[in-house]
């Protein structure tokens, strides 16, 4: 009998998480697939082995992984500066929107340029959802609340430059280090979609949120390129197929756990803001600055192939 082949798949969140449960979706359906002739490892969280969650690309780039998923905002934008269409404020305005675009000709651009400058196949894009503002100060209505507020966001430039537009103090940091800075009242705010939110434990010490949906977060599915290129069509062709079927059941699951997630802050006393449509305008208003400056930097195309929907 030959040997098996061996996938490790490894995330940066709980196992009860959406993403998680779509690693084991991934598993049971190659397994279903290609029986006895492949092994899948799972690493829920490589916080508990002490890895950053910004070190599993580099971890999959170098073999040392064979799969991962990682948020496109985490470092990437740097190398392939295309990815920064995703990190827009205010881009997607809504879930279909960002779905047809990351599984159609933006997708598909994105993943070509990426594959093209580093040593991954890109085997498709997760929901992580819209993005929005927990704090412990304040409720948040208009760009003028928040006013000085010391806010954690990933290591994004076009995040950074966002909040500052919006008057606050952001502080770009590792999920690790910026969860002890807002336990020790080090910061007053940060930026996360509800499952994240409530997974991280930050409502614990956040109970104010509103719900901006200034980001869509996306989180591709990244593969070591010589260990997946190296494998029999068939398998190639199982592991594709397996992972779409993850991609559906997770963005499905994380659109059912952002209402159940909700439902259950508002039970443990968070207060919600849902803004206005007026209130809303006021926000993109404050922000289009760094989105005329970053379409002025990037391929008019790709605005385009975003809007082909």
């Amino acid at each position: 009998m030959s040997t098996p082949i061996h996938i490790r798949f490894a995330g940066y969140s709980p196992p009860d998480t959406t993403h998680s449960r779509a690693v084991a979706r991934f598993r049971d359906a190659l397994t279903a697939r290609l029986g006895a002739s492949v092994r899948v490892d799972m690493f829920w969280n490589v916080f508990d082995f002490g890895y950053k969650g910004m070190d599993l690309i580099n971890m999959v780039e170098s073999g040392q992984l064979t799969m991962c998923y990682s948020s496109t905002g985490y470092g990437l934008s740097d190398l392939v500066p295309e990815l920064r269409i995703i990190d827009l404020p205010f881009f997607f305005d809504s879930l279909e929107h960002a779905h047809r675009a990351l599984d159609g000709e933006l997708g598909d651009y994105l993943t070509r340029r990426i594959e093209s400058l580093k040593g991954f196949r890109i085997l498709g894009y997760w929901d992580n959802g819209f993005r929005h503002i927990s704090n412990c100060l304040r409720p948040i209505r208009v760009p003028e609340d928040c006013a000085g507020l010391r806010i954690r966001m990933m290591p994004n430039e076009i995040h950074k430059k966002t909040f500052e537009l919006l008057g606050a103090a952001p502080f770009a940091t590792n999920l690790e280090q910026g969860l002890a800075m807002m336990a020790a009242g080090e910061l007053d705010a940060q930026e996360n979609p509800l499952a994240n939110t409530s997974a991280y434990g930050i409502d614990k010490f956040h109970k104010h949120i509103t719900m901006t949906g200034h980001f869509y977060a996306a989180r591709a599915i990244f593969t070591h390129k010589k260990s997946f290129d190296s494998w029999p069509e068939e398998i190639q062709a199982a592991v594709r197929e397996s992972i779409r079927e993850a991609i559906l059941f997770q963005r499905e699951a994380a659109r059912a756990e952002e209402i159940k997630k909700r439902r259950e802050l508002e039970n443990a006393g968070i207060t919600f803001v849902d803004l206005t449509e007026e209130e809303r305008s006021r926000f993109e208003g404050a922000v289009s600055p760094i989105v005329e400056e970053t379409r002025g930097q990037l391929p008019e195309e790709l605005f385009h192939l975003a809007a082909r929907h």
